[in-house]
């Protein structure tokens, strides 16, 4: 870890009075690090050399991931403390803001954002791409629900004229895309539930919690949605905490430093980084406490023809690493 970032993070617990573990996903063009089940046992590492936790943060940042691992996580958390909170300096999105909502309190800066979680579904079975015939379309929850809206609009209302608009569906979306984007609406529901009652009371909040969970994947007419923390508390209600000047100032230097430490805002050139002999090495992911610091690293090689033309990026490695110290940015 940097000195500047101890410093910052050394504060940070001091102002908060708790201990913290930062997340930083990157969304860079080209290479991205996504929520995924291969964070957990990095996880653990961290909670484990934290010692006793009275109170833990989490300082988030990421366009999203695995549902499921967003429920193993917090799980995980709540294994080793009963107070969890999290910090938003910036985007929280999706299967981020599912973890948001596993937490008693949700700090967010002027900054902050968080997401709808409605599901968007790719697979085999979708429509393919008329742009790109080896790429498929996503489909989204809303996006059957608009469809059918459309049609009761129109005044086609009878059950005969329903199932051949149902029918005329399928002509587009396969049956079992269709049965598999419901799945994923069920799942992500269920997950949404689940996290709210680590602190929320499952009968006296049942309202509550159906209402935010409602909202979140069904009620915003993109996926895309926006949502900054006036909305998210006056709205969907949610634990949210207004960052004083002190503390937003600590939180957006910090992440400042990770975006700068991950060149956040540039796309990746592996032929820029790479050297002599065509080797490249970047860091595109990190989870950080106070006293380790793993990275997720991507290594691989350029394939050049005779004339030293690029021909081909071959990825020989990837994974969570522990980084010490003096080897941070060396590559």
């Amino acid at each position: 870890m940097t000195t500047q970032r101890k410093n910052l993070l050394n504060e940070l617990e001091q102002i908060r009075d708790s201990k913290i573990i930062c997340y930083i996903g990157a969304d860079r063009q080209s290479i991205s690090t996504r929520i995924a089940p291969d964070i957990i046992p990095v996880f653990y590492k961290h909670l484990v050399s934290l010692g006793p936790i009275k109170k833990l943060d989490l300082f988030l940042f990421t366009k999203g991931g695995d549902v499921l691992t967003a429920l193993r996580l917090v799980d995980l958390i709540y294994e080793f403390t009963d107070q969890f909170s999290i910090l938003i300096p910036y985007k929280a999105y999706s299967a981020g803001t599912l973890i948001a909502l596993g937490a008693s309190e949700i700090v967010m800066n002027k900054s902050g954002e968080l997401s709808p979680i409605d599901p968007n579904v790719t697979s085999i079975y979708n429509p393919q791409d008329p742009l790109n015939a080896t790429a498929r379309l996503p489909v989204s929850v809303e996006d059957i629900y608009s469809f059918f809206s459309v049609t009761k609009n129109l005044g086609i209302l009878n059950e005969d004229a329903m199932v051949q608009v149902f029918l005329r569906l399928l002509d587009s979306v396969q049956p079992l895309a269709i049965g598999s984007l419901y799945r994923s609406y069920l799942l992500i529901r269920d997950v949404a539930k689940k996290l709210l009652i680590k602190h929320l009371d499952s009968l006296a909040d049942e309202q509550k919690i159906n209402a935010i969970v409602n909202k979140l994947t069904k009620k915003f007419f993109s996926h895309n949605y926006i949502i900054g923390r006036k909305e998210a508390l006056e709205s969907l209600n949610l634990p949210i905490i207004y960052s004083s000047e002190v503390l937003e100032s600590k939180i957006w230097l910090l992440y400042e430093n990770y975006e700068a430490y991950l060149d956040l805002d540039k796309p990746y050139n592996p032929e820029i980084s790479a050297n002599n002999d065509g080797n490249f090495m970047v860091s595109c992911g990190i989870i950080e406490s106070l006293h380790r610091s793993d990275e997720y690293i991507f290594k691989g090689i350029l394939e050049k023809d005779t004339t030293d033309t690029v021909r081909n990026v071959n990825i020989l490695e990837q994974g969570w690493q522990k980084i010490e110290e003096d080897n941070q940015k060396c590559f």
